[in-house]
């Protein structure tokens, strides 16, 4: 077999080498074509020539061409993976550090709340110019896997406003279902499930063991698991009040709803700080930042390290390998994929980017009907495809009413500011993130007066509740196998370590 596949932001190293490594494990894609592009030439090179030192010690002849000309690697593509973050760190920062003025304290930021939305500004911008490129110069009827975040915002503008056929993909699902096997004492290939929602609020909504539905045992199981029964807090109390699990950690799940993180002296009783996604304030800024800074110092005992193998039983559990692997040899994969509702959740809105099962073969992806939502889980799921669906059409139309108005619809950012203070937010957020705003020209000239109005409304200096020093290069040296895995695994929470006693 040969096709095309491009990595665009091919400069991300934890998804990149793992994205390629599940690929070419396939033995029928030994002579696809491979193409690498990221606006950062110094990550680029560094990552080609890891990946390239890996295919070759695998005995592998593909070329990868790397190349900073963006429609130069999407020509011809069957297949694009896109994994930007644009921005990148600077603008990240901007997303954790302006909302805590106000108080609104994220443990993420990159799906909803205030970071989210500002993220999904900057991003929908940039990923309607791919979808240009994509649409003039890839292959007719190419699919892009999108592991961007925010997940839904940008797969929703692709497919609307892009016009190209997109599916996101996350591996919140699988981490989840990890989680119910442990509780349970068994091993994940044991327990089926059926998970639907939409992406970082999906829920386990039905568990089963050889035929015996577990669904209403799952509570006891995690209140009695010694680990997660104090890890995951804001995860049990959800489930105990809407009675199901939701696929995304802690620290991810309390900033998308208004309770658990709204009254800084209650944050620390939800969260744990034994690893940063059970709810840190500025976790995941945290470990990106401790990545970057490492993966750019040691590379050279990077290509040092042994190749990574391309065996099946070290292929990752990221769904894009599988997907592709499905539609070109039609061995069926199933699993779970954010794509267009059009009725597969019957109460979710049609329009809403959902993520539920799936299955792939030579005809194609293929959608189940799922049905009803339980209430209660449908209401929390369109609270926020509201503000997601704002979001999307502000940063279409470079409208910054609607954007205001996504920010006041949002759950954590409405339980913690009044409309004056979200007003002012959005004006701070603007002005700091102009250069990656292009559609926000005009109301980022009328923010930047505001700004300098001298009128201001007062803001804390506020670190955030529960906010951990980054660590230096040198800081990290003492533990370089730690290091490497942070900055080497696209899923930087998959191992925890134990709880702090």
């Amino acid at each position: 077999m040969s096709f095309k596949v491009t990595f665009i932001g091919a400069g991300s190293i934890g998804f990149t080498r793992g994205l390629l490594r599940d690929l070419l494990t396939v033995k029928e894609f030994h002579n696809i074509e491979v193409a690498f592009t990221d606006i950062n030439q110094k990550n680029l090179d560094m990552v080609t020539e890891l990946c390239q030192r890996d295919i070759y010690e695998n005995g592998l002849n593909i070329r990868i061409h790397a190349t900073a000309d963006r429609r130069e690697a999407l020509r011809g593509a069957r297949y694009i993976f896109t994994v930007v973050r644009i921005g990148g760190l600077e603008a990240f920062t901007h997303d954790v550090e302006i909302p805590l003025k106000y108080g609104v304290d994220q443990c993420v930021g990159d799906t909803l709340c205030a970071g989210g939305i500002m993220y999904g500004q900057r991003g929908i911008s940039e990923m309607l110019n791919i979808c240009k490129d994509i649409r003039e110069v890839a292959e007719p009827n190419c699919l892009q896997l999108n592991y961007a975040n925010p997940m839904a915002m940008l797969t929703w503008a692709c497919n609307k406003y892009g016009k190209v056929r997109t599916i996101g993909l996350c591996h919140g699902v699988q981490g989840g279902h990890r989680q119910i096997s442990e509780v349970f004492g068994l091993n994940k290939n044991e327990v089926d499930i059926i998970c639907a929602g939409i992406n970082h609020q999906t829920w386990y909504i039905q568990i089963k063991h050889k035929g015996e539905d577990l669904t209403g045992r799952l509570l006891e199981a995690f209140e009695s698991h010694p680990e997660f029964s104090k890890t995951e807090k804001v995860r049990i109390d959800m489930l105990r009040r809407f009675g199901y699990y939701s696929t995304e950690s802690n620290g991810h799940l309390s900033e998308y709803v208004p309770w658990y993180r709204k009254r800084p002296e209650e944050i620390n009783d939800w969260i744990d700080l034994g690893t940063w996604i059970n709810g840190e304030t500025g976790g995941y800024l945290r470990v990106c930042t401790e990545g970057r800074s490492w993966f750019e110092t040691d590379f050279p005992n990077w290509m040092k390290e042994p190749a990574f193998v391309y065996k099946e039983e070290d292929r990752g559990e990221e769904h894009g390998s599988y997907i592709i692997e499905g539609l070109e040899t039609g061995r069926i994969y199933r699993g779970h994929f954010n794509v267009i509702n059009n009725g597969i959740i019957s109460n979710l809105p049609d329009d809403a980017i959902i993520e539920a099962p799936g299955y792939v073969d030579h005809n194609g992806i293929s959608m189940p009907h799922v049905g009803e939502l339980p209430l209660g889980c449908a209401a929390v799921c369109n609270t926020s495809v509201s503000v997601q669906r704002l979001a999307v059409e502000a940063a279409v139309r470079g409208d910054d009413q609607l954007l205001r108005q996504a920010f006041m619809m949002d759950p954590l950012v409405g339980a913690i500011c009044n409309p004056p203070e979200i007003w002012q937010m959005v004006d701070e957020m603007l002005v700091a993130q102009a250069e990656w705003l292009p559609q926000y020209k005009e109301a980022i000239l009328a923010a930047n007066k505001r700004m300098a109005s001298g009128t201001l409304l007062a803001t804390k200096n506020y670190n955030g509740a529960a906010r951990l020093k980054t660590k230096t290069v040198k800081e990290m040296q003492k533990n370089r196998d730690d290091a490497n895995k942070n900055a080497r695994e696209s899923d930087k929470a998959k191992e925890r370590p134990s709880i702090k006693k």
